[in-house]
């Protein structure tokens, strides 16, 4: 009930997601504004055409304090769909809502997996090469500790090679520079803990002209920086798109030039496109919960759902919490020198 454009998108969404991929869609929010909705497209009742409606009577809303609103409206639609997950009705959850209540409402109902300090937003990042590369933390975690990174390239790694098919993901720390030295004194500390890390394949410093070239599969940082570099990267994008477009309708010899390169231009955009991804994955959650923008549309909402299933067919939770099990003794070794050294 939260997005920009609720409830029309997540109806349309969920729709195109229960006819597309053979899944049951539980639709949360306040009945009497959804039930119309449902109705004029066909909708004949719980169960039809893959679809369920759950009352949830409150709307945690884009402006709202997170810490107030998350405790406060119990029976909001982000606290009724996680609860509906942790009781076993739902296999995952989908927002397109305020993220950080989104956030916290997760952490709080549905929980960590055990050795997870912080979950993590992870976000997929188009560059030149076949496949995009996975970017976290976006905006999790402002501030975070060296094995919070840890955490993050474990996570990835393991979303990577079940989500994305990935065989031996190539994971990266975002910094300043390529040399070990390099960096603030977060990512000079979680340089050696992350190279410590076994069955990660770890390839040092990543910089900012990186992102976009494909060298490496999966990028950890902080979620300031990350929420920075995921907004720098979408604006960017439309940037450029709008650039393009008004300079191939200047004359009519760069319009019959667009005309024939339309088929290039498509499949370009098709691949900028943050909808096609649907949302960013909360990883480390002990269920599978995917945020979505809060401009979000009807395919992106679709494509959030069809990431929920791909996560859960592929047990990427469970891998990830193997993950860190393998490294907990590493981990938890650098958590304890690093706090000794920070309060020095």
């Amino acid at each position: 009930m939260g997005s920009d454009q609720a409830p029309h998108v997540e109806i349309d969404g969920a729709l195109a997601a229960t006819r597309d991929f053979g899944v049951g869609v539980i639709l949360v929010g306040q009945v009497h504004k959804v039930e119309p909705e449902l109705r004029k497209c066909g909708w004949r009742g719980d169960g039809d055409r893959g679809i369920e409606l759950v009352e949830a009577a409150e709307v945690i809303a884009m402006d709202d304090p997170v810490a107030t609103s998350v405790r406060r409206k119990k029976k909001s639609s982000l606290r009724i769909g996680t609860k509906l997950v942790m009781e076993g009705r739902a296999d995952g959850f989908v927002s397109a809502g305020n993220t950080g209540a989104a956030m916290a409402t997760a952490k709080m109902v549905i929980g960590t997996l055990p050795g997870v300090d912080r979950p993590a937003l992870a976000a997929m990042i188009p560059t030149k090469a076949a496949k995009p590369v996975l970017l976290l933390d976006v905006g999790a975690n402002s501030e975070c500790k060296p094995h919070h990174l840890a955490q993050f390239a474990i996570m990835g790694d393991a979303y990577s090679r079940s989500v994305l098919g990935t065989i031996k993901p190539t994971v990266g720390l975002m910094s300043i520079g390529e040399e070990e030295a390099k960096g603030n004194d977060l990512t000079k500390e979680a340089f050696p803990l992350l190279r410590q890390l076994s069955n990660i394949n770890f390839v040092g410093n990543v910089e900012g002209r990186d992102v976009f070239s494909g060298m490496v599969d999966v990028i950890v940082t902080d979620g300031f920086t990350g929420n920075v570099m995921l907004k720098l990267s979408e604006g960017l994008t439309e940037a450029m798109l709008s650039m393009l477009k008004r300079e191939l309708t200047q004359t009519a010899v760069t319009k019959a030039g667009a005309v024939l390169a339309k088929p290039a231009f498509r499949s370009i955009k098709k691949r900028l496109d943050y909808s096609e991804y649907g949302g960013a994955p909360l990883l480390g959650v002990s269920r599978i919960v995917v945020i979505g923008h809060g401009r979000s549309n009807a395919r992106a909402i679709r494509n959030a759902i069809r990431s929920v299933k791909e996560f859960s067919e592929h047990r990427t939770s469970e891998r990830i919490e193997k993950g860190i099990n393998e490294n907990r003794s590493q981990i938890g070794q650098m958590n304890t020198d690093s706090n000794l050294r920070i309060s020095v």
